[in-house]
């Protein structure tokens, strides 16, 4: 296989072609006719081949030339069209935000706002990576991560999201129910949800916490993440504890209800972190700040 001739030779070719001859290359090139000249016997040395017919002024192209010069327009064609899709991946990156989170918090609270996100934001385009990770990680090409806690991680931007709220909430029909027992839970099944972070208030820490009784905290449905069991809550298979991430939205819209008047705030809170290495940063910023505002509202 035949040595690729340096580029540089190949450019000097394509410019005497396409100025019309030496003297207008030069001109163009900023340099002495002389130098182009022996860049064009250099070129010829290399292919073997006399590259223009300078018997015709201005000179064409030999057949060699023509092969040659079709060739060099077509792959700078494509490596013009190569870089115009490196720098559209640049300005996609520039126009994408990748959010880590949890299920839950994916399916109740952030999918639910980016419909109005995109009508304020129609440019950018959010993409949601949801896990099981307890904190979910900011690894490569992740820009914010979407975390429950004390705000204690030093990894990125750390900023306030919002504040948890837990209300015991479940379908009206068994609220109407329990109301028939002002105060108590004792004839409610208790949705138990089994997550392994110790951050996540449980039946007994909440009613011991809010210093509340319920006979049947030791019976009830168990499920192993809380999109299962706001499901059976919105079916009336028996109370919940709804946080805020989880269940606001669907005591807004009436689908779940309070069962007991008696909120707990937990010291831990959800925060949106923003990564160190995110490609970026203003994206990112810019998504925080709207779901900050929106979070504010409610």
């Amino acid at each position: 296989m035949k040595r690729l001739p340096p580029l540089r030779l190949l450019t000097v070719f394509e410019t005497v072609h396409r100025a019309g001859g030496v003297k207008h290359a030069a001109a163009e090139m900023n340099v002495s006719q002389p130098a182009v000249s022996q860049a064009l016997r250099q070129l010829e040395a290399h292919v073997g081949a006399s590259l223009l017919d300078r018997s015709t002024r201005p000179a064409g192209l030999t057949e060699a030339g023509d092969i040659l010069h079709k060739a060099v327009t077509e792959n700078r064609e494509r490596l013009t069209a190569a870089l115009d899709d490196i720098a559209a991946l640049d300005a996609a990156s520039d126009a994408t935000v990748t959010v880590a989170c949890t299920i839950g918090f994916a399916t109740y609270w952030l999918m639910p706002r980016l419909e109005a996100f995109y009508r304020d934001h129609p440019d950018m385009a959010v993409n949601v990576q949801t896990t099981q990770q307890e904190v979910p990680l900011l690894g490569r090409g992740t820009d914010v991560a979407m975390r429950y806690g004390d705000g204690g991680w030093k990894d990125g931007d750390v900023q306030l999201l919002f504040g948890e709220r837990i209300d015991p909430v479940c379908a009206p029909v068994l609220a109407e129910r329990l109301a028939e027992q002002p105060g108590s839970l004792a004839s409610a099944y208790l949705i138990h949800v089994d997550f392994p972070d110790r951050r996540w208030i449980t039946w007994p820490q909440y009613l011991a916490r809010t210093r509340q009784s319920a006979a049947g905290s030791a019976k009830g449905l168990r499920f192993s993440n809380y999109v299962q069991a706001t499901q059976a809550a919105i079916s009336g298979h028996g109370v919940m504890l709804g946080w805020r991430s989880i269940t606001g939205d669907q005591v807004s819209q009436g689908l779940l209800v309070p069962a007991l008047p008696v909120p707990l705030f937990p010291d831990d809170a959800y925060f949106a972190v923003r990564g160190y290495r995110t490609r970026n940063p203003d994206g990112a910023q810019t998504l925080i700040d709207w779901l900050k505002r929106s979070a504010d509202k409610e």
